[in-house]
This record gives C-alpha cells, sequence and structure tokens, in this order.
C-alpha cells in the first residue's frame, strides 16, 4: 500500500523530537501537526496529548520521530528515537530524518508487532499549515455534533487542521514541560492592541445596537404607515436606501457570532461596503462646500430647467403643426397640444417660485453625503424625477389615451366578429348583437380609428422623452447597486490573501528520485474573481422592473405605464 505522511512545512527547520498528529486509517494517511523537542517526560506528553484530544474530539497521537541531523550531536540519538515507539506504541512508527542542509529526506517506518512486515511505499506531502488552517476547505464545525467528514477526499486533513486549534495556541516561548514547533511557533498571532480593540467593540456594538433598533421602531410604528408618509417612503429611493442601509447596520451589530463562513464574510463585505461608501460621500461633501460650488450648482440649475421647458414648447409647437409632414387630427392636435402647452407654463411658474429657495435646499442636500455616496445618488435619482415631473405627467396621459383607444378599438373589434370578453370565466366567448349595436359600434371604431394616429404621435414622442429619464435614473441607480452589493472584501482579500478564499488544491512535485520517498507541495488554489464575486455578492433591492425585451415591447404597445419607482412586493431579498 501507499504511505501518505502530510508534513508542515514550518517544522522542516525544526529541532529533532517526535511528531505528533492524526492517523487516518481508512487513507493509509499520517497528518503530521507539530514536533515535540527534546528534552521531554513521556508520561507529560501523553497527558497533553490526552487534553487536546478532550477538548478538540480529535484523535491526537504520537506518529513518529523526526531527526534534524544537522542538530544531532550524539550517534546514540537515532537509537533513542527508534526505541521511543516502544514506549508510545503507535503502528506503523513513522521516522523522518533531515540530511543536513541537503534538499534529500529520508522517510521510513517501522512496523515491530507483526511477524512479515512488507515494505511500503511512501509519499511525502509538504502543506502550509497556516493556509490550510484558513483555507476554510474543511467542514464548517456545526452544533449537531456530526462530523462532516467523507474519508476519501482531502477533506479530511484540512479537517484535522482545523478543529486542533487548540494545540496551536501553545508556542515555544511558552514555560512549560512541552515545547511545540508548528505553524504559530514564533508566538501566537495576537496581540495586546488588538485584544484590547475588541473588548472596547462590546459595548460599542451594544450602544449601536440599541440605537438602530430605537431608530427601526421609529419605522415601523404605525405613524409612518399611514397614506402620505408610506407613499413617500415607497415611492422615493433615498428612502429605500436609508431602510437598505439601516439592515446592513444592524446585521455588523448584531451580537449574533457567525455560524459559518459565508455569514462571516457577508458581514465583513458590508461593513467594508459602508466604509467605503460613507468615506466616498464625505469626499463628495467636501468638493461640493469647497470654492461654493453648491451656490454655482444653484445658479445653473434654473436655467437648465427653463431651457428644457423651451424645448419642449418648441417640441409642442412642431407637433401641433404637421410634424414630418403627416396629416394630424386638426381639432384633437390642438387640444392635446394646448393641454400641454398649459401643463409646462404651470411648471414653469413653480420653478421660479422655488428659486429663492433651491440653494438653500442644496446646502442641506449636500449635508446628507456624510451617510454615504449611495444616499447622495439616490437624492440625486430624487431630484431628477421631481425636476422631470412634468414630463412623466405628459407620459401617463399620452398612455392612458392611448391605452384607452387600444382598448375600445379592441373591444370594437370583437364586436365585429360577434364576440366578447367574458369577465368571469376571463376568455372570449361568442355573442349575437343587435342591428343597433352594430351601427354605433362601427361609428365608435371608425372615429377611434382616425383618432389613433394623433394620439399614438404623442404618446410615442413622450415615451421616448420618459425612457430618456428612465435610463439615466437607472444608470445612477446601476453604480449604487454596485457599490451596495460588490463584496469588496472578498476581492481585497482575494487579492492580498487568497488561500482565505480557497476553490481547491493543487500538487507539484518537489523531488522524485529511486530509493528516496516521492515530494510533493500541496497547494491552494484561490477562487477567481468572478466566482468571488458571484458567490459572497450582497442582495439589493430593485428600484425598476426587470422586464424582459418582449415584456417591455408588449407594455409599449399596449399603453401600460413604466413606472419609475420600485413598487411593493418587486423588493428582492
Amino acid at each position: 500500500m501507499v504511505l501518505k505522511v502530510f508534513f508542515p512545512s514550518c517544522c522542516s527547520s525544526a529541532d529533532s523530537g517526535i511528531l505528533i498528529g492524526r492517523w487516518i486509517s481508512e487513507q493509509n494517511s499520517a497528518v503530521i501537526l507539530a514536533v515535540v523537542h527534546f528534552p521531554f517526560i513521556p508520561v507529560q506528553v501523553k497527558q497533553y496529548l490526552g487534553e487536546v484530544q478532550r477538548v478538540t474530539k480529535v484523535n491526537v497521537s504520537v506518529l513518529g520521530s523526526w531527526s534534524n541531523s544537522k542538530q544531532e550531536k550524539e550517534e546514540s540519538l537515532s537509537e533513542f528515537l527508534e526505541d521511543l515507539g516502544t514506549i508510545f506504541c503507535h503502528e506503523p512508527w513513522i521516522q523522518i530524518s533531515k540530511e543536513g542542509d541537503s534538499k534529500f529526506w529520508s522517510c521510513s517506518t517501522l512496523q515491530k508487532h507483526l511477524k512479515d512486515p512488507q515494505e511500503e511505499e511512501i509519499i511525502l506531502v509538504y502543506y502550509d499549515q497556516r493556509k490550510v488552517m484558513l483555507s476554510h476547505l474543511h467542514p464548517p464545525l456545526d452544533t449537531s455534533g456530526q462530523r462532516a467528514e467523507d474519508a476519501s477526499k482531502l477533506s479530511a486533513i484540512f479537517d484535522t487542521v482545523a478543529r486542533s486549534q487548540v494545540l496551536f495556541m501553545t508556542d515555544r516561548y511558552d514555560e512549560g514541560p512541552i515545547k511545540l514547533t508548528h505553524w504559530q511557533s514564533d508566538g501566537v498571532e495576537a496581540s495586546i492592541i488588538v485584544e484590547l480593540l475588541k473588548q472596547a467593540s462590546v459595548p460599542a456594538c451594544m450602544l449601536l445596537t440599541f440605537l438602530l433598533s430605537l431608530l427601526s421602531g421609529i419605522c415601523r410604528s404605525r405613524v409612518l404607515k399611514l397614506w402620505p408618509l408610506s407613499f413617500l417612503w415607497s415611492k422615493l429611493s433615498t428612502c429605500e436606501q436609508l431602510g437598505h442601509r439601516l439592515q446592513h447596520l444592524q446585521v455588523i451589530s448584531s451580537n449574533k457570532k457567525a455560524q459559518n463562513q459565508n455569514q462571516l464574510m457577508r458581514k465583513a463585505n458590508i461593513f467594508v461596503s459602508l466604509l467605503i461608501d460613507v468615506a466616498l460621500g464625505i469626499l463628495l461633501m467636501s468638493w461640493l462646500y469647497r470654492k461654493n460650488r453648491i451656490g454655482h450648482l444653484a445658479d445653473t440649475l434654473i436655467p437648465v430647467a427653463d431651457h428644457v421647458a423651451e424645448e419642449l414648447q418648441d417640441l409642442l409647437q412642431w407637433l401641433m403643426g404637421a410634424p414630418a409632414g403627416l396629416k394630424m387630427n386638426r381639432a384633437l392636435d390642438q387640444v392635446l397640444g394646448r393641454f400641454f402647452l398649459y401643463h409646462i407654463h404651470l411648471w414653469i411658474s413653480y420653478i421660479h417660485l422655488l428659486s429663492p429657495f433651491i440653494e438653500m435646499i442644496l446646502w442641506y442636500v449636500g449635508l446628507s453625503a456624510c451617510l454615504g455616496l449611495t444616499v447622495a445618488l439616490c437624492i440625486l435619482s430624487d431630484i431628477i424625477a421631481l425636476l422631470t415631473f412634468h414630463i412623466y405627467c405628459f407620459y401617463v396621459y399620452g398612455a392612458r389615451l392611448y391605452c384607452l383607444k387600444i382598448y375600445g378599438l379592441s373591444s370594437l373589434w370583437r364586436l365585429f366578429r360577434g364576440k366578447k370578453w367574458n369577465v368571469l370565466r376571463q376568455r372570449v366567448d361568442s355573442c349575437s348583437y343587435d342591428l343597433d349595436q352594430l351601427f354605433i359600434g362601427t361609428l365608435l371604431f371608425t372615429i377611434l380609428l382616425f383618432l389613433l394616429p394623433t394620439t399614438a404621435l404623442y404618446y410615442l414622442v413622450f415615451t421616448l422623452l420618459r425612457l430618456l429619464v428612465v435610463i439615466v435614473q437607472g444608470l445612477i441607480h446601476l453604480l449604487v447597486d454596485l457599490i451596495d452589493s460588490l463584496p469588496l472584501y472578498s476581492l481585497i482579500l482575494r487579492l492580498c490573501r487568497s488561500y482565505r478564499l480557497a476553490a481547491g488544491v493543487k500538487f507539484r512535485v518537489l523531488e522524485q528520485q529511486d530509493g528516496k520517498p516521492l515530494r510533493l507541495l500541496m497547494q491552494i488554489n484561490p477562487l477567481s474573481y468572478g466566482g468571488v464575486i458571484q458567490t459572497y455578492r450582497l442582495p439589493t433591492y430593485s428600484c425598476y422592473p426587470r422586464d424582459s425585451w418582449a415584456s417591455l415591447c408588449k407594455k409599449l404597445f399596449l399603453g401600460e405605464l413604466i413606472y419609475p419607482w420600485k413598487h411593493k412586493g418587486d423588493k428582492q431579498n
């Protein structure tokens, strides 16, 4: 059989001693976890391993001996290492020795209790204990007590290293009877400052949790469920973004410990996303309040609104004539044109009425950037929606009028064919009509048919204007969704410490020589950047209905409204 020995690369320069680890009989493999140095007392080693086994539930034992010839000065040391096999009684007893500064290692096994010991082929696999410990390729530690272990896969090795964390809490500088070498031999990776920050974060998180629970209670109160406030909360994207960020703050300030790696990464991604969002918002706020940019923006806003209104007036004057040489119904054309021109006149008056307060409004709006860049972008989207509200009204009027004529024509067309729509059964049934009904239906069908081109032209023009505004708002919300959902912490971790986001392992041959064990190096395969985004992407809310092109074209043809805001029930968890 083939004996596989997984040896930590951090122990390659350790002093001579004994190897402790776990023996996996199903795979005929030995996972070396640490090296115990001389001098030691065997009884104390057994007691220490018993305590580790009781805490970690891992069958840790002495597997063999380790000899570093560079450190050896007595020839009797090798004989002493062989005799240790009779004290700790493990079959097979693994002997690994390093020949000075040479790259060649020797590895053999002793089986004293077998009458006819067979020579086994040995594969020596080096692994980075730190990367294996932090790669999270091992099964999760669940509370049910069941061992998520598959003996036919490498998960048993990763699981062994992960569950032996208590063993790595003792370094070689501790004053005790046992000196160990492992991945934290140079000192446990912790500092007084980090520990103090951890202790200080507990009351801060408790205070933040209390404030957030108070704020969420206010948001869930019945006062906000009244009609005006509930309407504004559901229509304004700023309120939706604030609610979304409130949920994020509740997640990262929760005292509940993360159960698995995905929950931990989600909290870290939310925290980094909030941090970068607020930092970008503060930068934007500092830029706006420098060199009186708020005043320049307010002075530019009114002329731009006037220019848009003038362009709309010119467009309506063009539609009231003979647009593109088309012959329109003059009476309906004049009525619709004057109706929309009156709305533009009202809108211009409304803008000029607000002009003295525009700078003050923008000054207070700029302060909201301290809540984050996404909140500022959502406010910009709401401002665009308010400034183009007259275009939205034109679109709604044209869509409703066009939709009324389309449904009227379809109903009258069924009347010609002797059909009617059964409301109860939701289907088309046969029906007999008398002469008067057919005559009136013919007159109405003719009137609606000849008035349809005029209505369709107004509907088409205002729909294109509405789509232009929706596209601008959609680009803003795409940027907001990108900041909200992008797993920034995972991407930074993939760039700096790729082994923390492992997708698998690969083996590289280090040495292959006759009479020597095959030496392999186990390396961690990281996730690709696309896999990181797909795995750890944060959920967001959708501000626009995600319709297909066929559904969108159907809505445009039938005159159904394309809503600019998210509706209740469209939220994506």
